[in-house]
């Protein structure tokens, strides 16, 4: 008998449709544990428990509800259990498979978070498939961890480790690994590993708390973005994202306000860190690129941009020297570096 810990948090996979808006509905948890007994071959030998701390379209999360998650699985007595299925949707499934993974980054026991593409009463939806591999990850004893299997459309199932999983594709649902690096596929029952897990975690010297801190700042680069709208007085540090070259604009060619150099200097002067991510180390880097590192900009290296906010947001509200900030950031905690 496999018992499991099944903790639903609302999403799509917890939502139905009606009079065309799509909700979430406290009957939808029981029609995936009905739909899923019907597909599975021996449901008997199945125990789920199951618990909602959460009900929410996961596009409303903030880290609050995080907090909430973890604090909600840690009432129970997770060594009883042999995997933990928690279900969410997919608007912000990697922020959340990356925080689960910092914060339970010595689990003993599988972690799988499930996601729908669609309400599950419609044929189309993949939610239950999505599911059925999370028990079956767990009915064959798959690594500890925390890890997120979702099948795209027309594709082989894969299993994604938490801290690799990126956003989906712009008008897609389709999700996938950073740099395409999926850690398993399932097919036909049998899992195969892609890509192996790296095993070069640390170990902390003090256990992290559930504490996200509300003061790291995203930007996301764009032509003609502009430095001078943002109000850093509640801020103590900002994550900028780069284009796919791992640049951003650092020219004063167009004027001051456009140029991320400037707005590093700016940082700098009220004594707010600039991280910069994501980026490949490499030996050659463009001029733009080495004039940022040049102002004071830190680099998180081979990081996806959801890993490097969700560790920024743990390492802002967990420790409070610089030192210590910077340590945790180049730690590898979760096997977060590609």
């Amino acid at each position: 008998m496999q018992n499991i810990l099944v903790v639903f948090t609302g999403g799509t996979i917890g939502s139905t449709v009606h009079a065309g808006t799509i909700d979430t509905s406290d009957a939808a948890r029981y029609q995936l544990l009905h739909l899923f007994q019907q597909h599975d071959a021996h449901p008997e030998d199945l125990h789920f428990h199951c618990i909602q701390p959460l009900q929410l379209l996961s596009e409303n999360l903030a880290p609050p509800a995080w907090q909430t998650l973890i604090n909600a699985i840690e009432a129970e007595t997770v060594e009883n259990y042999d995997g933990i299925i928690i279900t969410h949707g997919t608007d912000t499934l990697a922020y959340t498979a990356c925080a689960l993974s910092f914060y339970f980054h010595a689990l003993t026991i599988p972690l799988l978070l499930v996601s729908s593409d669609y309400p599950l009463d419609d044929d189309r939806a993949n939610g239950v498939s999505n599911f059925g591999c999370a028990v079956e990850f767990i009915r064959q004893h798959q690594p500890a961890g925390v890890f997120a299997p979702y099948r795209n459309s027309q594709q082989t199932m894969q299993v994604h480790q938490g801290t690799h999983l990126t956003c989906s594709l712009q008008l897609s649902s389709d999700f996938f690994s950073v740099r395409n690096k999926a850690f398993m596929q399932f097919e036909n029952g049998h899992f195969t590993v892609c890509n192996p897990i790296q095993k070069t975690a640390h170990t902390l010297t003090t256990p992290l708390k559930a504490q996200f801190s509300s003061r790291v700042l995203m930007i996301k680069p764009y032509p003609s973005l502009d430095y001078s709208n943002f109000d850093l007085q509640s801020v103590d540090a900002v994550l900028h994202d780069l284009y796919h070259s791992c640049t951003a604009c650092a020219t004063t060619q167009w004027g001051e306000q456009h140029s991320l150099v400037a707005f590093i200097e700016r940082c700098n002067a009220e004594n707010i860190r600039v991280y910069l991510a994501p980026a490949i180390h490499s030996e050659n880097a463009y001029q733009s690129t080495r004039e940022l590192i040049e102002h004071g900009a830190i680099m998180l290296w081979n990081l996806s941009i959801e890993a490097a906010f969700v560790k920024l947001l743990l390492a802002y509200g967990n420790f409070n020297n610089v030192p210590h900030i910077i340590d945790f950031m180049n730690m590898t905690v979760a096997d977060e570096h590609s």
